[in-house]
Protein backbone atom coordinates (compact mmCIF):
# COMPACT_ATOMS: atom_id res chain seq x y z
CA UNK A 1 0.00 0.00 0.00
CA UNK A 2 1.12 3.61 -0.51
CA UNK A 3 2.33 4.73 2.87
CA UNK A 4 2.91 8.28 4.02
CA UNK A 5 2.34 7.34 7.65
CA UNK A 6 5.80 6.50 8.94
CA UNK A 7 7.41 6.45 12.36
CA UNK A 8 10.10 9.16 12.26
CA UNK A 9 13.39 8.70 14.07
CA UNK A 10 12.56 11.72 16.21
CA UNK A 11 9.63 9.84 17.77
CA UNK A 12 11.95 7.12 19.08
CA UNK A 13 14.67 9.62 20.04
CA UNK A 14 12.18 11.58 22.14
CA UNK A 15 11.50 8.47 24.20
CA UNK A 16 15.20 8.10 24.98
CA UNK A 17 15.35 11.69 26.18
CA UNK A 18 12.21 11.17 28.24
CA UNK A 19 13.67 8.05 29.84
CA UNK A 20 16.78 10.02 30.84
CA UNK A 21 14.71 12.96 32.11
CA UNK A 22 11.64 11.29 33.53
CA UNK A 23 10.29 14.20 35.53
CA UNK A 24 7.47 16.72 35.16
CA UNK A 25 9.60 19.90 34.77
CA UNK A 26 11.53 18.43 31.82
CA UNK A 27 8.35 17.09 30.25
CA UNK A 28 6.54 20.42 30.52
CA UNK A 29 9.51 22.22 28.99
CA UNK A 30 9.54 19.74 26.09
CA UNK A 31 5.80 19.30 25.72
CA UNK A 32 5.64 21.03 22.30
CA UNK A 33 8.02 18.38 20.93
CA UNK A 34 6.05 15.64 22.67
CA UNK A 35 2.84 16.79 20.95
CA UNK A 36 4.57 16.73 17.55
CA UNK A 37 5.79 13.17 18.11
CA UNK A 38 2.45 12.07 19.53
CA UNK A 39 0.78 13.31 16.38
CA UNK A 40 3.07 11.09 14.29
CA UNK A 41 2.16 8.06 16.42
CA UNK A 42 -1.56 8.81 16.30
CA UNK A 43 -1.44 9.19 12.52
CA UNK A 44 0.35 5.86 12.21
CA UNK A 45 -2.15 4.21 14.57
CA UNK A 46 -4.99 5.66 12.51
CA UNK A 47 -3.55 4.36 9.25
CA UNK A 48 -3.04 0.93 10.77
CA UNK A 49 -6.58 0.97 12.16
CA UNK A 50 -7.95 1.79 8.72
CA UNK A 51 -6.12 -1.10 7.08
CA UNK A 52 -6.78 -3.60 9.89
CA UNK A 53 -10.49 -2.73 9.78
CA UNK A 54 -10.58 -4.15 6.26
CA UNK A 55 -9.81 -7.58 7.72
CA UNK A 56 -11.48 -7.47 11.15
CA UNK A 57 -14.28 -5.69 13.03
CA UNK A 58 -12.92 -3.36 15.70
CA UNK A 59 -14.39 -1.14 18.40
CA UNK A 60 -11.80 1.62 17.95
CA UNK A 61 -13.01 4.78 16.22
CA UNK A 62 -9.69 6.58 15.63
CA UNK A 63 -5.94 6.30 15.87
CA UNK A 64 -5.94 9.00 18.53
CA UNK A 65 -8.23 6.96 20.77
CA UNK A 66 -6.14 3.84 20.16
CA UNK A 67 -2.91 5.27 21.58
CA UNK A 68 -2.31 5.02 25.32
CA UNK A 69 -1.61 8.03 27.49
CA UNK A 70 2.07 8.70 28.19
CA UNK A 71 1.31 9.28 31.87
CA UNK A 72 1.92 6.36 34.23
CA UNK A 73 -0.44 5.37 37.03
CA UNK A 74 1.95 5.46 39.99
CA UNK A 75 -0.61 5.11 42.79
CA UNK A 76 0.27 1.49 43.57
CA UNK A 77 3.73 1.30 42.02
CA UNK A 78 7.13 1.42 43.68
CA UNK A 79 8.41 3.09 40.53
CA UNK A 80 7.30 6.72 40.86
CA UNK A 81 8.59 7.97 37.52
CA UNK A 82 5.62 9.81 36.00
CA UNK A 83 5.97 8.94 32.32
CA UNK A 84 6.16 5.84 30.15
CA UNK A 85 9.21 5.62 27.91
CA UNK A 86 7.42 3.91 25.02
CA UNK A 87 4.52 4.55 22.68
CA UNK A 88 1.78 2.00 23.18
CA UNK A 89 -1.73 1.35 22.02
CA UNK A 90 -4.30 -1.31 21.22
CA UNK A 91 -7.26 -2.27 19.07
CA UNK A 92 -10.22 -4.14 20.53
CA UNK A 93 -12.14 -6.69 18.47
CA UNK A 94 -15.85 -5.91 18.38
CA UNK A 95 -18.77 -7.96 19.74
CA UNK A 96 -18.76 -10.95 22.08
CA UNK A 97 -18.18 -13.28 19.13
CA UNK A 98 -14.69 -11.89 18.49
CA UNK A 99 -12.28 -12.55 21.31
CA UNK A 100 -8.74 -11.26 21.74
CA UNK A 101 -7.12 -7.91 21.08
CA UNK A 102 -4.20 -6.32 19.23
CA UNK A 103 -1.43 -4.39 21.03
CA UNK A 104 1.55 -2.38 19.80
CA UNK A 105 4.64 -1.18 21.66
CA UNK A 106 7.08 1.23 20.00
CA UNK A 107 10.46 1.79 21.63
CA UNK A 108 14.01 1.96 20.34
CA UNK A 109 15.48 -1.54 20.55
CA UNK A 110 12.25 -2.99 21.92
CA UNK A 111 9.39 -2.67 19.43
CA UNK A 112 6.86 -5.47 19.31
CA UNK A 113 3.30 -6.13 18.20
CA UNK A 114 1.32 -8.62 20.24
CA UNK A 115 -2.08 -10.16 20.67
CA UNK A 116 -3.91 -12.64 22.80
CA UNK A 117 -5.20 -13.13 26.31
CA UNK A 118 -3.14 -11.50 29.07
CA UNK A 119 -5.40 -12.28 32.04
CA UNK A 120 -8.19 -14.69 31.14
CA UNK A 121 -10.77 -15.15 33.89
CA UNK A 122 -11.20 -18.49 35.63
CA UNK A 123 -14.13 -19.57 33.46
CA UNK A 124 -12.34 -18.77 30.18
CA UNK A 125 -9.16 -20.46 31.36
CA UNK A 126 -11.07 -23.60 32.34
CA UNK A 127 -12.87 -23.66 28.97
CA UNK A 128 -9.61 -23.31 27.02
CA UNK A 129 -7.93 -26.06 29.02
CA UNK A 130 -10.92 -28.34 28.58
CA UNK A 131 -10.65 -27.87 24.82
CA UNK A 132 -6.91 -28.57 24.89
CA UNK A 133 -7.54 -31.74 26.88
CA UNK A 134 -10.19 -32.96 24.44
CA UNK A 135 -8.54 -31.91 21.19
CA UNK A 136 -5.00 -30.48 21.39
CA UNK A 137 -4.24 -31.26 17.75
CA UNK A 138 -6.32 -28.42 16.27
CA UNK A 139 -4.49 -25.75 18.26
CA UNK A 140 -1.12 -27.44 17.82
CA UNK A 141 -1.67 -27.33 14.06
CA UNK A 142 -2.03 -23.53 14.28
CA UNK A 143 1.08 -23.19 16.46
CA UNK A 144 3.11 -25.36 14.09
CA UNK A 145 1.97 -23.65 10.89
CA UNK A 146 4.64 -21.96 8.78
CA UNK A 147 3.05 -18.52 9.11
CA UNK A 148 2.80 -18.77 12.91
CA UNK A 149 6.37 -19.99 13.40
CA UNK A 150 7.73 -17.40 10.96
CA UNK A 151 5.96 -14.50 12.63
CA UNK A 152 5.74 -15.45 16.29
CA UNK A 153 8.01 -18.41 16.92
CA UNK A 154 6.13 -20.03 19.77
CA UNK A 155 3.15 -19.37 21.98
CA UNK A 156 4.15 -17.21 24.94
CA UNK A 157 2.71 -16.44 28.35
CA UNK A 158 3.02 -17.38 32.01
CA UNK A 159 2.75 -21.09 32.80
CA UNK A 160 2.12 -23.19 35.89
CA UNK A 161 5.09 -25.17 37.17
CA UNK A 162 2.81 -28.11 37.92
CA UNK A 163 -0.42 -29.42 36.42
CA UNK A 164 -3.62 -27.37 36.63
CA UNK A 165 -6.29 -28.58 39.04
CA UNK A 166 -8.58 -31.31 37.68
CA UNK A 167 -6.26 -32.19 34.80
CA UNK A 168 -3.98 -35.19 34.35
CA UNK A 169 -0.27 -34.49 34.83
CA UNK A 170 0.46 -37.20 32.25
CA UNK A 171 -1.81 -35.76 29.58
CA UNK A 172 -0.04 -35.64 26.17
CA UNK A 173 -0.85 -31.91 25.94
CA UNK A 174 0.28 -31.04 29.48
CA UNK A 175 2.59 -28.31 28.11
CA UNK A 176 -0.44 -26.51 26.67
CA UNK A 177 -2.55 -27.14 29.76
CA UNK A 178 -0.01 -25.35 31.96
CA UNK A 179 -0.47 -21.99 30.21
CA UNK A 180 -2.19 -19.24 32.21
CA UNK A 181 -1.72 -16.64 29.48
CA UNK A 182 -1.91 -17.05 25.71
CA UNK A 183 0.19 -14.48 23.87
CA UNK A 184 1.69 -14.12 20.41
CA UNK A 185 4.47 -11.56 19.88
CA UNK A 186 6.20 -10.26 16.77
CA UNK A 187 9.35 -8.19 17.31
CA UNK A 188 10.76 -5.58 14.95
CA UNK A 189 14.19 -4.02 14.51
CA UNK A 190 14.64 -0.24 14.63
CA UNK A 191 15.47 -0.34 10.94
CA UNK A 192 12.11 -1.97 10.21
CA UNK A 193 10.24 0.48 12.43
CA UNK A 194 11.73 3.50 10.66
CA UNK A 195 11.29 2.10 7.16
CA UNK A 196 8.54 3.23 4.74
CA UNK A 197 7.31 -0.39 4.76
CA UNK A 198 6.59 -0.53 8.48
CA UNK A 199 2.83 -0.04 8.11
CA UNK A 200 2.76 -3.08 5.81
CA UNK A 201 4.89 -5.09 8.25
CA UNK A 202 2.72 -4.13 11.22
CA UNK A 203 -0.49 -4.98 9.39
CA UNK A 204 0.94 -8.32 8.27
CA UNK A 205 1.83 -9.21 11.87
CA UNK A 206 -1.71 -8.51 13.05
CA UNK A 207 -3.34 -10.31 10.13
CA UNK A 208 -1.27 -13.41 10.87
CA UNK A 209 -2.75 -13.49 14.38
CA UNK A 210 -6.20 -14.23 12.99
CA UNK A 211 -6.05 -18.07 12.94
CA UNK A 212 -5.10 -17.91 16.64
CA UNK A 213 -7.88 -15.42 17.41
CA UNK A 214 -10.46 -17.31 15.36
CA UNK A 215 -9.69 -20.54 17.18
CA UNK A 216 -9.88 -18.93 20.62
CA UNK A 217 -13.06 -17.08 19.68
CA UNK A 218 -14.76 -20.30 18.66
CA UNK A 219 -13.68 -22.05 21.86
CA UNK A 220 -14.70 -19.18 24.15
CA UNK A 221 -18.12 -18.70 22.57
CA UNK A 222 -19.14 -22.36 22.79
CA UNK A 223 -19.47 -24.96 25.53
CA UNK A 224 -17.45 -28.19 25.63
CA UNK A 225 -19.99 -29.76 23.24
CA UNK A 226 -19.49 -27.01 20.68
CA UNK A 227 -22.86 -25.36 21.33
CA UNK A 228 -22.93 -21.56 21.20
CA UNK A 229 -23.22 -19.78 24.56
CA UNK A 230 -23.89 -16.37 23.04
Amino acid sequence: MKNENIIPKSSLDFLIQLKENNNKPWFEANKPQYLIELNHIENFAGALLKELSKTDVLENTSGKKSVYRIYRDIRFSKDKTPFKHFWGGSYTRATAARRGGYYFHLEKGNTFFAGGFWGPNAADLKRIRTEFAQDPETFQKILNSKSFVKNFGTLQGEQLKTKPKDFDANHPAIDLLRYKQFLVIKRFTDEEVLSPQFLDLALDAFVNMRPFFDYMSEVLTTDSNGVSIL
